[in-house]
């Protein structure tokens, strides 16, 4: 997972929220404009975005179903989960922060924890 950055966005109007995680680091933006904040993952959770990570497929990321839909109305901000591995970008179709597609929970949720810190 060396060559391979995982992203985790949501946004609205009045939201924003962006984590970046590579290399066993985080970057992590609360609001638009705010300043980074970085640490450095721990084994332990970092052993469990690799297993996570591993059980997704990369192809079908663009085809994720959402399974609620309250971001069309400002319901909820809109999630998107975006995978850059050797140089290609895999990027899912937006969804509702923190109802993320089945396929992707486990992975978005670990990712989510580190803006919870």
């Amino acid at each position: 997972m060396k060559s391979t950055q995982i992203e985790y966005s949501a946004m609205s109007r009045g939201y924003y929220k962006s984590i970046v995680v590579q290399n066993k680091s985080v970057s992590v933006v609360k609001e638009r404009n705010a300043e980074v904040a970085k640490s450095n993952i721990d084994d332990a959770k970092w052993n469990k975005i690799v297993d996570a990570y591993s059980k997704v497929n990369l192809e079908s990321l663009s085809s994720l179903k959402a399974p609620t839909d309250k971001r069309t109305h400002d319901g909820a901000a809109i999630g998107n989960l975006k995978i850059t591995k050797d140089g290609k970008t895999y990027e899912t179709a937006g969804f509702d922060n923190g109802f993320p597609p089945k396929e992707i929970e486990q992975l978005v949720n670990l990712l989510v924890d580190f803006a919870k810190e």
